[in-house]
């Protein structure tokens, strides 16, 4: 998943550089919503192993 979001984080910067804010725009909401996925799991996690501790 880490890799999905450096592919969209490049995506967005070369968008933008190139002229397509819409394109730039949606490369990175979508980086935005897996980074946010991504903090929301490894939360869970964390407190599961504290919970099982």
């Amino acid at each position: 998943m880490l890799k999905w979001i450096l592919i969209l984080l490049v995506v967005a910067a070369v968008a933008s550089l190139l002229g397509f804010p819409a394109l730039a725009g949606v490369a990175a909401t979508g980086a935005r919503l897996l980074i946010g996925i991504v903090l929301v799991l490894f939360l869970l996690m964390i407190l599961g192993v504290y919970a099982i501790t």
